[in-house]
């Protein structure tokens, strides 16, 4: 039963190719703030990007599922990080869509921007984690309650992170600055990423071993 239930599903193609082509979506306002010049956005470049991330997903979801044939949580793992990727460039895009929208690339509005990408990607990562990376067979009686705390102990582990993430990007664009060598909008990601990696280290570890415990 455990080898069947780490088999990828129709259901768990449709999701991931959606995640891929979300991946592409949310890179736009990313890729048009760094500017990198060997990938200037234009509508070839956006729709080899959709192609691009739709082909890896679903490369990637295929290729654990094999492997989950002998090692089941490796499938689990693969749907993780999906959408923690998923979450982290909706994060992303957020921000670097405020900062095109304003113009503004450090001080506090730059906080209130990491802050508001975090809070709008992990609305969704809870729905994600649960009903899908961390799914487990509840009883039909006790669901409700269990939805509840469930919900009480994603958020209590998210608003740490948020502090976490908050903190750390801001530390690096605002207390550190931008060095020679680079635009303040490719500094901004740089501090961004840091406080996303950090965040998401304790965010696993919350929803790991508390919140989606068995």
């Amino acid at each position: 039963m455990e080898n069947q239930k780490s088999l990828a599903s129709k259901k768990d193609y449709a999701l991931i190719s959606f995640i891929g082509i979300s991946f592409a979506l949310f890179s736009i306002p990313i890729l048009q703030n760094i500017k990198l010049s060997f990938l200037p956005i234009n509508s070839v470049s956006i729709v080899l990007l959709i192609i691009f991330f739709l082909a890896l997903a679903n490369f990637g979801l295929w290729i654990s599922a094999i492997i989950a044939k002998k090692i089941p949580v490796i499938f689990q793992i693969a749907k993780y990080g999906a959408v923690g990727a998923f979450n982290t460039f909706l994060d992303w895009g957020v921000v670097n869509l405020l900062i095109a929208l304003t113009g503004i690339v450090k001080g506090g509005w730059f906080s209130v921007f990491a802050g508001t990408g975090f809070i709008v990607a992990n609305i969704g990562s809870f729905f994600w984690n649960k009903y899908w990376t961390f799914t487990t067979a509840t009883n039909q009686g006790n669901q409700a309650s269990k939805d509840k705390l469930d919900l009480i102990q994603f958020f209590a582990v998210s608003l740490i992170g948020f502090g976490v993430k908050v903190l750390a990007a801001s530390l690096v664009v605002n207390v550190i600055g931008t060095p020679s060598g680079f635009t303040n909008e490719q500094w901004a990601n740089i501090g961004n990423v840091a406080g996303t990696a950090l965040s998401m280290v304790w965010n696993f570890l919350g929803y790991k071993f508390w919140v989606f415990k068995k």
